[in-house]
C-alpha cells in the first residue's frame, strides 16, 4: 500500500498491513512499526547562516517470530509489493536463526489501554517553527556568547525543531501509537588561541518551546563556562574525593541502570547480578523511574511491546529492588516485565529506562565542596573504560581543582579511576538537579578515586 500524506491513520494503516503481511508469508506472530518524523536545523557562525538541514519522510520496520525465531527488517518504501517482499525476507531470515525458546508478543491480557500520548503532553499542537524564527534564536545565543569580555568566538549555534510520530501494531491484537516533539537550542563558545584555546558549551531540548531558556541565557552560560577553563593544567596524581558536577552526574547513574538492566543480568555480564535486595546505594537514597511524567522527552503510555508503563523504584533506601526486564528477560529469569521494552525499526525489543530521578540531597554543591576538602570537580568527561562484568571504571577528565574546599584552577587532561561497585556507595548527593532531563541527578561526590595527572 502507498502513503497518502493526508490520511491521518496512514501510520496505523502501514502498521497493520506489515503485521498482515507477515501472518501471510508464514510468521507466527509478528509487529510492526512506523515511524513519520520531520526535523529542521539552523546552524550560525561569524553572525551569518553556516548550515540549514532539513529531513522528512516515512520508515517502516517489522519483527518476525516463528517457533522461537525472530527477525527483523526496516524500508522507506511503502508500497504494496514493498512490503510483500519485506515480510517474505523477514520470514526466510527468522528461519534461518537459532532457536529462543523466551521469544513471544504479550498476552493480549497484558497490553496497555490506554494507546496514545495525549495526557502525558508528549507533543506542542502548533506549527513547526519557520527557520527564521530559528535562525534568530541561534544568532541571539551567538550574539550573547560573544558579548561577554574574553570570548574569542563562537564555534557554533544551533537551534532546530523536529516532530515524530510512531504507530505500533501487533499481532496480538495491539495497535497504538503517539506524537513527539523536541525544541533545542545550544552555543559553543572559545576562549584563547593556539595552545591555549579552551571551550564549553550550553545545551537544553524541551518537548514545549515555552519550557526552553531564552537564547541569551544559552550564549551567556556558554561563555560563562568557557571563561572558566581559561588556564586549565593537569592536576596532581593521587587518591582524592571526586565531585560530579550535575552536568555529568547522570552518567555515573547510568551506569548503574546498565548494570540492573535484564539483558546484561541474562548473560551474566553485570557487576550486580548477585545483588538484587542488597544495598547498592547509601542508605535512604532512591532511585525511581517514571515514564509517565508529563512534558518529558522520554515518557510514553506503552513500551515497545504494548505494555502499560508505570512509575516504578529501581532501588528503594539504597536497597536494589528488581531488574529492568522486557517479555524476553523477564521470561528467562522467571519474572514479569517491567513494561520497559524499546526498539529499533530493524531491531527486536530490548529493556531501557526512561524518566530516572536520583533522590536528591540536603546540601548545596558549594556545601559538598567545602566538605571535600581536596580533590576535583568534574564538569566534563570523555572516553570510557567500564567493565560490565567487575564494573571497574576509568574515564578521561576535566572540571577544577579544590584546596581546602575552595576551587583554585581548571583541569584538564587528566584520568579518573575506581571500581563502580565502590564508588556508588559512598555518593553524597546535592540538592541541585536539573529538571527535563532524561536522567535528572544532582551532584554527586564520591569518596577515595584515583586521579591520574601531572
Amino acid at each position: 500500500m502507498s502513503v497518502n500524506p493526508a490520511d491521518p491513520n496512514r501510520l496505523k494503516n502501514l502498521a497493520e498491513a506489515l503485521v498482515q503481511a507477515a501472518r501471510r508469508a508464514g510468521a507466527d506472530q509478528a509487529d510492526a512499526l512506523a515511524v513519520d518524523g520531520r526535523s529542521v536545523g539552523i546552524d550560525v557562525r561569524a553572525g551569518g547562516l553556516e548550515q540549514a538541514e532539513r529531513a522528512e519522510g516515512v520508515e517502516i520496520g517489522l519483527r518476525v517470530l516463528i517457533g522461537g525465531r525472530q527477525a527483523a527488517v526496516s524500508s522507506s518504501d511503502h508500497g504494496a509489493e514493498a512490503i510483500a517482499q519485506m515480510a517474505a525476507r523477514a520470514v526466510a531470515m527468522a528461519r534461518e536463526t537459532p532457536v529462543d525458546d523466551y521469544l513471544g508478543l504479550a498476552d493480549p491480557s497484558q497490553l496497555a489501554v490506554h494507546r496514545d500520548g495525549r495526557d502525558l503532553q508528549m507533543a506542542e499542537d502548533a506549527a513547526e517553527p519557520e527557520p527564521a524564527v530559528l535562525q534568530d534564536m541561534a544568532l541571539r545565543a551567538e550574539a550573547a556568547a560573544l558579548s561577554v569580555t574574553g570570548i574569542s568566538q563562537v564555534e557554533s549555534a544551533n537551534a532546530s525543531y523536529s516532530h515524530r510520530r510512531m504507530w505500533l501494531a501487533a499481532s496480538n491484537g495491539f495497535s497504538g501509537g503517539y506524537i513527539r516533539t523536541s525544541h533545542a537550542l545550544s552555543a559553543v563558545s572559545i576562549t584563547g588561541e593556539g595552545l591555549k584555546m579552551e571551550r564549553d558549551y550550553a545545551g537544553e531540548s524541551r518537548v514545549f518551546a515555552a519550557d526552553l531558556p531564552s537564547p541569551e541565557q544559552i550564549g551567556s552560560l556558554a561563555a560563562e563556562r568557557t571563561l572558566a577553563r581559561a588556564g586549565a593544567r593537569r592536576p596532581p596524581t593521587g587518591a582524592f574525593p571526586i565531585l560530579y558536577d550535575r552536568r555529568v552526574s547522570a552518567s555515573l547513574i547510568g551506569h548503574l541502570l546498565a548494570a540492573v538492566n535484564g539483558s546484561a543480568i541474562a548473560r551474566g555480564a553485570s557487576w550486580l547480578r548477585r545483588d538484587l535486595g542488597e544495598a547498592v546505594l547509601p542508605a535512604g537514597m532512591d532511585l525511581t523511574e517514571d515514564p509517565l511524567r508529563p512534558r518529558y522527552p522520554s515518557s510514553r503510555p506503552f513500551d515497545a511491546e504494548g505494555l502499560p508503563t508505570r512509575a516504578r523504584r529501581i532501588v528503594a533506601a539504597g536497597v536494589l529492588q528488581g531488574w529492568t526486564l522486557d517479555l524476553a528477560t523477564a521470561r528467562k529469569l522467571g519474572m514479569d516485565s517491567t513494561a520497559s521494552a524499546a526498539r529499533g525499526l530493524a531491531s527486536a525489543p530490548g529493556p531501557s529506562h526512561s524518566n530516572v530521578i536520583l533522590s536528591p540531597g540536603q546540601f548545596s554543591q558549594d556545601d559538598l565542596v567545602s566538605q571535600m576538602g581536596r580533590g576535583l570537580i568534574v564538569t566534563s568527561m570523555l572516553g570510557a573504560s567500564v567493565n560490565g562484568t567487575t564494573g571497574d571504571y576509568s574515564r578521561g577528565a576535566a572540571g577544577f581543582w579544590v584546596e581546602n574546599g575552595q576551587i583554585t584552577y581548571p583541569v584538564n587532561e587528566c584520568t579518573i579511576a575506581g571500581n563502580l561497585r565502590e564508588m556508588l556507595m559512598t555518593l553524597i548527593a546535592a540538592d541541585d538537579a536539573l529538571p527535563w532531563r532524561g536522567i535528572e541527578a544532582p551532584s554527586l561526590l564520591v569518596e577515595g578515586m584515583t586521579v591520574a595527572g601531572a
